[in-house]
């Protein structure tokens, strides 16, 4: 491992002050990736700043109904969380859904925001890697694939984002705040990923030294139900082939609205807008959500290992969507 500087701050300005002025420093908080990546030599920073310590472990109400959560929230803290269980199912079921109950107890919600894929090319430093090492290649395109994107994917990357969290906060159309040098800004989640094109090493658009500070989640319709539901090599501790969180807001057979994301088909959580568009104001029927499945994975381009990855997605949609207009919440 190469040696680093470590650093511990108490103030959210002085963390950003002190990983913008130093291109080669990182931000720590529950370490559960990051510490993988600097024992494979996957990550080699200069200096790891450690936020676990500041003040942004809370998660309170707003005014408008929804809630603002800290980005130190430990993942277990907030999916037992009364707020989240009660009126964010998706949410909850999604953290539920990660990794595992000693890692969840670690984790935080910043930093799940930020893990990166576990293509097996990325995590392997005597392989080249286009996300690692720009310009060396991708060997997944023509290796294991399993895992690999099927949506939103470029000649130079493949790679999954392997978040659940991510993808139920997709859904909910969460709001990510962020603190730079010039001060705060939101970003909208669809906005907060990006695909891979021809700049596959960079997964998110934050600039260097920017803190994701806090997630703020808008009020859902008394009537909508959520849920989340993720397919998997095991039933535990395994990263999603396929999952799928959905918002629905349907009453006498007809769909008022609804949201769809996509976990484990791109290089970020995949907003299923094409679906969406379909269904609003249509009947709540499982004919129409596999119609509104199979026009979004129309634009799948699978490569010969990960195929399967098309039907299962429009079968997770559909029975995700299913389940929730007969009742289940």
């Amino acid at each position: 491992m190469k040696p680093f500087t470590y650093e511990q701050v108490l103030d959210p300005a002085e963390a950003v002050a002190r990983v913008t002025g130093s291109p080669e420093a990182v931000y720590v908080a529950g370490g559960t990736n990051l510490v993988d990546h600097l024992k494979l030599g996957v990550a080699t920073p200069d200096v790891l700043v450690d936020v676990s310590r500041l003040p942004l472990d809370e998660v309170e109400g707003l005014e408008d109904g929804g809630l603002r959560i800290g980005a130190a929230v430990r993942n277990a803290d907030l999916a037992a969380h009364a707020a989240v269980r009660r009126g964010y199912p998706v949410l909850a079921q999604a953290l539920l859904a990660g990794a595992s109950g000693q890692i969840r107890n670690v984790a935080t919600t910043g930093g799940n925001l930020l893990q990166r894929t576990r293509c097996v090319y990325f995590q392997d430093v005597t392989t080249p890697c286009n996300k690692r090492e720009p310009g060396s290649g991708c060997p997944a395109r023509e290796g294991f694939q399993r895992s690999a994107a099927v949506l939103g994917a470029s000649e130079h990357c493949v790679a999954t984002h392997p978040s659940d969290m991510a993808v139920a906060l997709a859904a909910l159309d969460a709001v990510v705040v962020v603190l730079g040098t010039d001060g705060e800004r939101r970003v909208p989640m669809s906005d907060f990923h990006r695909l891979p094109g021809d700049r596959p090493e960079l997964d998110t658009t934050l600039a260097q030294g920017e803190l994701v500070t806090a997630v703020e989640l808008p009020a859902l319709p008394d009537a909508s139900r959520s849920a989340y539901r993720k397919v998997r090599d095991r039933a535990s501790y395994a990263f999603a082939l396929v999952s799928v969180a959905a918002v629905l807001d349907a009453s006498g057979g007809t769909v008022h609205d609804v949201r769809i994301a996509l976990g484990g088909v791109a290089h970020k959580p995949w907003r299923a807008s094409v679906a969406e568009e379909r269904l609003r104001g249509g009947p709540a029927t499982e004919e129409a959500f596999r119609a509104a499945a199979e026009a979004e994975l129309a634009a799948a381009v699978p490569l010969d290992g990960n195929a399967f990855k098309v039907p299962m997605a429009v079968n997770t949609i559909t029975a995700t969507l299913r389940n929730l207009a007969g009742g289940s919440r």
